[in-house]
C-alpha cells in the first residue's frame, strides 16, 4: 500500500522524542505565558430546534469542540470530524478525556447529509460517533481510507485526492485541500491514508476547515487558488513541545500567517479548549492569539475564539 508524506521539506521527531515527552524525560519547554490558565473553553448549551433546519440564506456553522463543527446551508446539514466520545483514544485514557462537554447530544443532530474528515486520528474520526448518526451520510476522506472505514460503518465512504472536487446535492461543491500532517490509528498503519482540509462552496460562500495541520507552503496555495475564503476554521493548539509539535500542528502565531496567506475575511480557532493534547495550559492559545492579531493589527473580530455551542451566520457579500 502506498505511503502519504508531506511534499515539501520540514522539520521531523524521531520516536525517542515521542517516548522521552511522554516518560517526562529531560527538561521540559516552558510555557510562554505562565499567567495562563488551564481551565478549558467556555461551553453554552445548544437546543436542538435551533439546528434543525438549514438557513435560508447562507451559512450557519457550529462549533461542536476541538476540529468539529455542524455547517449548515444550501438545504445540507454537514459535519466535520464529529467526535462526541469522552475520550479521544482507542480506550478510556484518562488523560484523553474531554474536559468540555458537547453542546447536545449526537441524538439531537439534524438529519446528516455528508460528514467530512481530514484524516485517522482518534481526534478527528471516532467511530462510535459515525456509527450513531441517523440517516445514511456520505463520509468523504482523503485518500487511503476508504476501504478501512467502509467495513467499519454501514454510511458510503467517498475517497478525494488532494484538490479533488466533487459536488454535494447540486448547489455545493467540496474541494479536499493540502496539510502538513500524518496519519495513524495503531503502531502498523502510519501514513497508510492522507490528510486534507476542506473548502465548501455553495450559496455565494466559500467555508474552509483548515485539517489538522503544521503550517507548510500549501497556504499560499490554497489562497492564490481558491481565496478570499469568507470563514476559515484554524487550529491554535497542540504546539507545545515545538520541536515535536512544529511538523503536525501550528501555533497561535502561524495560525495567524495561515489567516493572512489563505486571504481570509474571518475566522474561528479551533483544536484547543476541548482535550489537552500536549503540555501548553488550555487557556495559553487564545491569549497568544489576542496578542499575535494585536501585533499584526488585525481586528480581533475578524479571527475569534468563540465557545462550544456557538453558532455563526455567513451571509454571502458580508465580508
Amino acid at each position: 500500500m502506498q505511503r502519504r508524506s508531506n511534499p515539501w521539506p520540514h522539520e521531523s521527531h524521531r520516536l525517542l522524542d515521542i517516548l522521552k515527552w511522554k516518560a517526562r524525560i529531560g527538561p521540559r519547554e516552558l510555557s510562554e505565558m505562565p499567567e495562563a490558565g488551564n481551565r478549558p473553553a467556555p461551553w453554552r448549551k445548544v437546543n436542538k430546534e435551533q439546528i434543525q433546519t438549514p438557513p435560508a440564506e447562507g451559512w450557519r456553522i457550529l462549533w461542536l469542540g476541538h476540529a468539529s463543527f455542524l455547517i449548515q446551508g444550501c438545504g445540507l446539514s454537514i459535519l466535520i470530524d464529529p467526535i462526541f466520545s469522552d475520550h479521544c483514544a482507542p480506550f478510556p485514557i484518562p488523560s484523553l478525556r474531554r474536559k468540555v462537554p458537547p453542546p447536545l447530544a449526537v441524538g439531537e443532530l439534524p438529519l446528516i447529509d455528508a460528514v467530512l474528515l481530514s484524516h485517522s486520528h482518534f481526534d478527528h474520526l471516532d467511530l462510535p460517533t459515525l456509527k450513531a448518526l441517523t440517516g445514511n451520510p456520505r463520509i468523504y476522506v482523503p485518500e487511503g481510507h476508504a476501504s478501512w472505514l467502509a467495513a467499519k460503518v454501514s454510511c458510503p465512504v467517498l475517497e478525494l485526492p488532494w484538490d479533488g472536487t466533487t459536488g454535494l446535492g447540486d448547489a455545493v461543491s467540496v474541494t479536499a485541500t493540502p496539510a502538513q500532517h500524518f496519519t495513524a490509528r495503531s503502531l502498523f498503519d502510519r501514513n497508510k491514508g492522507h490528510w486534507c482540509g476542506w473548502l465548501l462552496e455553495g450559496g455565494g460562500c466559500k467555508i474552509w476547515h483548515c485539517g489538522d495541520s503544521g503550517y507548510c507552503p500549501a497556504f499560499h496555495a490554497i489562497g492564490e487558488r481558491h481565496g478570499p475564503i469568507d470563514f476559515a476554521m484554524i487550529p491554535i493548539g497542540a504546539y507545545q513541545p515545538r520541536n515535536i509539535m512544529k511538523a503536525m500542528h501550528m501555533n497561535p502565531e502561524e495560525a495567524v500567517r495561515t489567516f493572512e496567506d489563505v486571504r481570509c475575511h474571518r475566522a474561528v480557532a479551533m483544536h484547543w479548549g476541548t482535550f489537552q493534547l500536549t503540555d501548553e495550559p488550555l487557556e495559553e492559545p487564545p491569549l497568544r492569539l489576542q496578542r499575535e492579531l494585536l501585533r499584526k493589527r488585525i481586528s480581533p473580530e475578524s479571527f475569534v475564539t468563540g465557545a462550544v455551542g456557538q453558532l455563526w451566520e455567513i451571509l454571502p457579500g458580508a465580508s
